[in-house]
């Protein structure tokens, strides 16, 4: 099993920044991806970024050039940096990790608003 803990949502204006980050624990594999989804109410759980376990990422073209995923594997841990946030970014946001299982943590909110 593996247990995903999110952290670093919370409530921003329009244009502002946050960092969020998602610490993996339990039985971690050497090899695996991470990344992040988001829900937004009344629609579908949708990827925002994902990051192998060398480092290759991948963006939604909603959040290219704005968001920025990292991951330290000593930490076991995978970040989102979210910047020029819009209010259509808010969101519940959720970690994934993914061997050849795969996991998903409890989710932080984010809500861009004025």
């Amino acid at each position: 099993q593996v247990q995903l803990v999110e952290s670093g949502g919370g409530l921003v204006q329009p244009g502002g920044s946050l960092r969020l980050s998602c610490v993996a624990s339990g039985r971690i594999f050497r090899i695996y991806n991470m990344g992040w989804y988001r829900q937004a109410p009344g629609k579908q759980r949708e990827s925002v970024a994902t990051i192998t376990s060398g480092g290759s990422t991948n963006y939604a073209d909603s959040v290219r050039g704005r968001f920025t995923i990292s991951r330290d594997n000593a930490k076991n841990t995978v970040y989102l940096q979210i910047n020029s946030l819009k209010p259509e970014d808010t969101a519940v946001y959720y970690c994934n990790y993914a061997d050849y299982l795969s996991y998903w943590g409890q989710g932080t909110q984010v809500t861009v608003s004025s």
